[in-house]
C-alpha cells in the first residue's frame, strides 16, 4: 500500500536537531569536523581540508554560535488514510547496518527510505515537498555532503524531471546522445527548481545528474547533493563509455558488466542502500559524485585526522610538474604498451592464450612508495648528479638523463626496451622519476640495464625537500575494503573500489579537477608518474623471472598485463594473493583460427587485432587489471 506524503507523522520517529552545516570542495568549513561534534552547540571548525564534492561556490564563514533553527517543517494535516507502523522495515530483510542512515536518503515513486530500509514517508511528488524533506531530514556529511538519491523514472516524473533526448538508433555516436541529454536535463532542472531556490537554496554550478544545493542559515551553510539515478549516464558516458556503450557509473555499477541496480524501484533502492552503507562502513565516506572524488574524500578524511592528532604526514599543497627543459611529449612516465611478432618457438606446444597482470597494481604501488612534497629545488650540472647519491638512494624527484641505445646493451630480444622513451639505435635525453632512475640501475636480471649513475649522465634535476609514504593509510583503507569485496564475492563494490583508486590516481595529473583552494593538494602529477613507473618496472622484473625460470616470453604488454602463449596446465601466476602480485586475468583456448592468425600476422597491428578478438568474450570479466585510467 502506498504511503502518501501527508503521513508526515512518520517523521516523528526521529526528530532531528537543526541541520548541521556541511560543505564542499570550495568552502572554508570542515564538514566532517562539524558532523563529528558531540556537543549540540557547534563551534568554529579548524581549517584542515574539506571533503571531495563536485562544486564551486562562494566561501561561507563559520559562526561561533548555532543559528536559530528556522528550518523546522510544519507538517501538513494527515488525510484520513490508514496509518501503518512507523519506521517499519520495507526491505524483505534489512541487508545492511545503519552507517549511512544519518547521511543519505533514497526516494522512489512510492516512498522515501533510509539506506537501511526504514520507510520515512510516501511519494515526493513535487519540488516543494523535496525541499521540506531535505530540510526536515537534517542529514550530516560523511566525507562528502549528504545525499538524496532519486531512484527510478517514476520518481523523476513526480518531480517534473523528465527529458526525451531521443533514441540510440537516431545517433551514430553515444557521445552526441549523452551531450544532448545532459543539456536537456540541465534546462529542465533550471526550470523546475524555482521553489527550492525561492526557499533559500542556491545552486552550486549547473545542475545535472547531481544537483549541488547549499542554503545559508545565518553564518552557517547547509549543503546537500541530490543524485538523479536514471540520468547518471548523461555524465558517466563521457568518462567511462567507449564504442557507443555506457560504462562504469560509480557506485551504481555498470550495465554492461551486470552490476547496475535492479530494474524495479524497490529492489534498486534496497541494493543502493546496501552499497551506501557498505561505503560508509568500509570507506568511512559516502560515495562521491565520481569514484575519483570518492578517492579524494578518503584522502581528505585522513588529512583531517592527521591534522587534528598531529601524527602522520600531511600534504596541503599541490605538486605540479616543475618547468622542465625538454619535457617529453605525453605522459612523463608512460605506461607499458608493446607487442611483438610471435616466432615458431612461441607457437610450438602451446594451446592457450593467457593474460596475467598485477593484482590492483596502482593501489599496491601507491601504498608502498615514498612521495615527495614541498617546493622542489632545481639543480644543474654536477650538483644535479651529486643529489642522486644519498644514504638511502636518490631522493624523490625528477632527473634529466640520457638513455643509451637499446642495441648497445645485453637485453632480452623478446621483451620491450626497459623504458618507453628508450630507442634501439640512438641515445635519448629525457626526464624520469626517481623510480625509473632506480630501475635503470638495477641488474638486467631484475629488469634494469645495470647502469651506474655516471652512465646515465644526469645533467639536471628537481628534488623535493620532503618525502614519505603519504598514501599509506589511504591505500590500506581501500585494500581492506577490496578484500571484503573479494571475500564476500561482492563484484559491484570490488569494481567500485577499483574505479576509486584508478580514477583518483588518474586524475592527479589534471589541475582542472582540483581548482578549488581546498582541493589543490590532490593535483600530484609526479606522484602519478612514479606510480605508473613503479608498476611498469615491477612487471618487467616478473617477466624477466618468468623468462629465466620458465623459458616463456610475452607477446604483448599493456599497462600492467602481459600476454603469453602457454601449454595446457602451465601457470605463471604468483601463489601469493598480495596486491601487486601476478594473477590470471584472461585465459582462452588457442583455436586453430587464432593460431593461424598469429602465425600469419604481417605486423604487430594484426597481432593486436587477433589477441583482442580472442579476449573479446572476457572483456567484462571481473579482472584485476588497471585498464585505462
Amino acid at each position: 500500500m502506498s504511503r502518501p506524503w501527508e503521513q508526515i507523522a512518520l517523521f516523528d520517529l526521529h526528530q532531528p536537531s537543526a541541520p548541521d552545516p556541511v560543505t564542499d570542495e570550495a568552502d572554508e568549513i570542515d564538514a566532517e569536523d562539524i558532523a563529528e561534534e558531540e556537543s549540540p552547540t557547534p563551534t568554529a571548525a579548524p581549517e584542515p581540508s574539506i571533503p571531495a564534492a563536485a562544486a564551486e561556490s562562494p566561501t561561507p564563514t563559520v559562526a561561533a554560535e548555532p543559528p536559530t533553527p528556522d528550518v523546522a517543517v510544519e507538517p501538513p494535516t494527515a488525510p484520513e488514510t490508514e496509518p501503518t507502523a512507523p519506521g517499519r522495515p520495507v526491505w524483505e530483510s534489512l541487508p545492511v547496518g545503519v552507517e549511512a542512515d544519518e547521511h543519505a536518503l533514497i526516494v522512489t515513486a512510492d516512498g522515501t527510505y533510509t539506506p537501511s530500509g526504514r520507510e520515512l514517508t510516501g511519494p515526493v511528488d513535487s519540488v516543494e515537498k523535496l525541499d521540506k524533506l531535505v530540510r526536515w531530514a537534517a542529514l550530516t556529511p560523511l566525507g562528502s555532503p549528504p545525499q538524496v538519491w532519486i531512484v527510478g523514472q517514476g520518481a523523476c516524473e513526480s518531480l517534473g524531471w523528465v527529458i526525451d533526448p531521443g533514441s540510440e538508433d537516431d545517433f551514430d555516436d553515444m557521445e552526441a546522445l549523452r551531450t544532448r541529454a545532459a543539456a536537456d536535463l540541465t534546462a529542465v532542472l533550471q526550470a523546475t527548481l524555482t521553489p527550492m531556490l525561492t526557499a533559500g537554496w542556491e545552486l552550486r554550478g549547473d545542475p545535472g545528474h547531481v544537483v549541488h544545493l547549499s542554503r545559508s542559515i545565518g553564518k552557517f551553510t547547509s549543503m546537500v547533493d541530490v543524485v538523479i539515478e536514471p540520468y547518471v549516464w548523461t555524465y558517466w558516458n563521457k568518462d567511462f563509455g567507449w564504442n557507443n556503450r555506457v560504462g562504469e557509473m560509480g557506485i551504481l555499477g555498470s550495465p554492461a558488466a551486470g552490476t547496475y541496480l535492479p530494474d524495479e524501484d524497490l529492489p534498486a533502492a534496497r541494493e543502493l542502500g546496501r552499497r551506501l552503507a557498505w561505503c560508509a562502513r568500509h570507506l568511512g565516506v559516502l560515495p562521491g559524485p565520481t569514484p575519483a572524488r570518492t578517492g579524494a574524500a578518503i584522502v581528505d578524511k585522513i588529512k583531517r585526522e592527521r591534522t587534528r592528532s598531529g601524527k602522520g604526514l600531511v600534504v596541503a599543497t599541490a605538486g605540479p610538474v616543475p618547468p622542465l627543459d625538454g619535457a617529453p611529449r605525453g605522459d612523463l612516465e608512460p605506461a607499458a604498451g608493446w607487442t611483438r611478432m610471435p616466432d615458431t618457438d612461441d607457437l610450438e606446444g602451446v594451446c592457450r592464450l593467457v593474460s596475467i597482470d598485477q593484482r590492483a597494481a596502482y593501489l599496491a604501488s601507491a601504498g608502498m612508495l615514498e612521495f615527495g612534497y614541498g617546493q622542489p629545488t632545481h639543480l644543474t650540472g654536477q650538483a644535479a648528479a651529486a643529489a642522486a647519491v644519498g644514504e638511502k638512494g636518490a631522493p624523490f624527484g625528477l632527473w634529466r638523463i640520457t638513455l643509451p641505445p637499446g642495441r648497445t646493451l645485453s637485453l632480452p630480444e623478446k621483451l620491450p626496451l626497459p623504458h618507453p622513451h628508450m630507442l634501439a639505435d640512438q641515445p635519448v635525453q629525457t626526464w624520469v622519476t626517481t623510480v625509473s632512475l632506480d630501475g635503470l640501475c638495477s641488474p638486467v636480471a631484475d629488469g634494469g640495464i645495470g647502469a651506474d649513475l655516471d652512465d646515465l649522465d644526469i645533467v639536471e634535476s628537481w628534488v623535493f625537500p620532503e618525502q614519505g609514504r603519504v598514501l599509506d593509510k589511504w591505500a590500506k583503507i581501500l585494500r581492506e575494503a577490496r578484500k571484503v569485496s573479494v571475500d564476500t564475492g561482492d563484484v559491484a563494490t570490488k569494481r567500485f573500489i577499483g574505479s576509486c583508486y584508478k580514477g583518483y590516481i588518474g586524475r592527479m595529473v589534471n589541475p582542472d579537477m582540483w581548482t578549488a583552494t581546498r582541493m589543490a593538494h590532490h593535483h600530484q602529477p609526479v606522484w602519478r608518474a612514479a606510480i605508473i613507473a613503479h608498476c611498469r618496472w615491477r612487471g618487467r622484473r616478473v617477466a624477466m623471472r618468468i623468462g629465466r625460470e620458465r623459458g616463456r616470453w610475452p607477446i604483448r604488454t599493456v599497462t600492467d598485463s602481459w600476454v603469453y602463449l602457454l601449454a595446457g596446465g602451465e601457470d605463471l601466476a604468483d601463489e601469493s594473493v598480495a596486491l601487486g602480485k601476478m594473477a590470471v586475468e584472461k585465459d582462452t583456448p588457442l583455436t586453430d583460427p587464432l593460431q593461424s592468425a598469429l602465425a600469419s600476422a604481417q605486423d604487430v597491428h594484426e597481432v593486436n587485432l587477433a589477441i583482442r578478438a580472442a579476449f573479446a568474450d572476457e572483456e567484462f570479466a571481473d579482472d584485476e587489471g588497471e585498464g585505462v585510467l
